[in-house]
């Protein structure tokens, strides 16, 4: 009888609900509780695996090149230092200096927690998987943190709830922070990123009645969906409409709608597509409402999506307690680099707190294989990947878009900010002290965006270079 309405609870009231108290039916329970207890075994199998010496060393190893790649963005300096000094000298030059800027939080032994109780926003997409996953796997407990991850409605209250000082750390769009930090849209704090959470993992995603309407030049008054002005997905779809010629401030509309709801408005025609983060590409052709027309892989092949960052205070007051987050990610994101995790992976994040996503949408997102909602099935492992690395170029990237759309306004030290909010590291200074001084050469990656490179050092003849912009 408990199962169903359970009248003879003292310790409850009587509702004709489930038993549980919720307004669900018993069937929709059980099935929670399906996704759940498989989610539990998952995490279980992740977490042994995650406790092996083969793991250990490969997480280990994965933060170390993570770091040293910091350090020597091009590997042919890189391989010029260690041949000058020497791979001993060169281990114990590197062990000396940090990973994000003067903190030198990740260079010190594990130093006491000035906070171990933590809040850390996310938003329900594949993309915060490194974020999310750490939690039940662990990897948070493992550096003495007790961390409350909070699913969040949008990314504007994300932002409001980090000025406001209400979470420690969050999951962010890479924008995010760049915004913030230059009081775009809100009171200007200053943010880092971190670590960014995901590569790739986004698409255009269109109506089916859009089937036979793939050429984007025909596409004049479509309503798309995006969820934020400061968002890879923005700027990424404002990119590729120009590029084919459409102005995306006159030819087209775009509506800021929380990735959430943008299955709900494809279906009821609100929009004609949208670009987003997944699951939703993918859930909207799981509920054949919409299809995929194009992965941003195909755009920008190892584009940044989102990140995880927090304050520049929070890190300032709290450098060991940010260098314990920092490594809970960056385990949690070398898990989740590895093919063979990805399966599981989508279990654990799938429940209800989490994701709240049937298993097989975010196992098609995660894995790579997956339904275009045309009929067929592709294979694209890189769909979505989880390179931590947040490179400065991307954000000197970023804020060209920002002051093409006129987000930004006058000049813009594309350097000074990217170098302020995107930590790294300062190491090159210690390079020095070695006789190793690569200031000369190039610091910032070169991508290649629709076939079309761009270089971080020019960035204001990048920015000229555009038939469609708004400045």
């Amino acid at each position: 009888m408990s199962e169903f309405f359970d009248p003879y609870n003292a310790d409850r009231p009587l509702m004709l609900k489930c038993s549980c108290g919720r307004d669900h039916t018993v069937a929709e329970h059980q099935a929670e509780e399906a996704v759940q207890r498989a989610s539990d075994q998952a995490a279980r199998t992740l977490r042994e695996r995650s406790e092996t010496a083969e793991f250990e060393a490969y997480s280990n190893e994965f933060i170390e090149a993570t770091l040293v790649k910091a350090i020597f963005p091009h590997d042919e300096q890189r391989r010029r230092f260690l041949r000058a000094v020497g791979k001993g000298t060169a281990m114990a030059a590197i062990a000396s200096v940090v990973p994000v800027a003067s903190l030198q939080a990740m260079a010190q032994e594990k130093g006491a927690l000035e906070k171990t109780n933590l809040k850390v926003g996310f938003i329900p997409i594949t993309c915060a998987t490194p974020l999310i996953m750490a939690h039940p796997l662990g990897f948070y407990s493992k550096q003495g943190l007790n961390v409350e991850v909070t699913k969040t409605a949008g990314w504007a209250l994300v932002r409001d709830k980090m000025i406001n000082k209400e979470y420690d750390a969050s999951h962010f769009l890479s924008p995010m922070p760049l915004a913030i930090s230059l009081g775009l849209g809100s009171n200007a704090v200053p943010m880092n990123v971190a670590t960014v959470q995901n590569i790739n993992g986004q698409a255009i995603t269109l109506a089916l009645k859009h089937k036979d309407n793939r050429d984007p030049k025909n596409w004049k008054g479509f309503k798309f969906g995006i969820p934020f002005d400061y968002s890879m997905h923005n700027f990424l779809l404002r990119y590729y409409l120009a590029e084919n010629g459409l102005n995306p401030d006159t030819d087209v509309q775009l509506r800021v709608i929380p990735p959430a709801e943008m299955v709900a408005n494809l279906r009821a025609g609100n929009i004609d597509g949208f670009l987003g983060p997944d699951p939703f590409n993918q859930r909207a052709v799981f509920d054949e409402v919409g299809f995929i027309h194009v992965l941003t892989k195909d755009l920008w092949n190892g584009h940044p999506c989102c990140a995880f960052g927090t304050s520049t205070e929070f890190i300032q007051k709290n450098p060991n307690t940010f260098a314990a987050l920092y490594r809970s990610v960056l385990t949690a994101a070398a898990m989740a680099r590895q093919p063979k995790n990805r399966e599981l992976i989508a279990k654990v994040i799938a429940p209800s707190q989490y994701l709240n996503q049937p298993e097989a949408v975010l196992n098609q997102v995660l894995t790579g294989r997956f339904a275009d909602g045309l009929g067929k099935i592709q294979n694209v492992p890189e769909r979505a990947d989880f390179d931590p690395m947040p490179w400065q170029s991307m954000a000197v990237w970023m804020l060209t878009q920002m002051q093409r759309w006129g987000y930004i306004k006058g000049d813009v030290d594309y350097k000074g900010i990217a170098e302020k909010v995107f930590l790294i590291t300062d190491a090159r200074k210690y390079m020095k002290e070695l006789g190793q001084d690569f200031k000369a050469g190039p610091a910032y990656e070169k991508h290649t965006i629709m076939g079309k490179v761009f270089d971080p050092a020019k960035p204001a003849d990048y920015l000229k270079s555009f038939a469609i912009k708004k400045v």
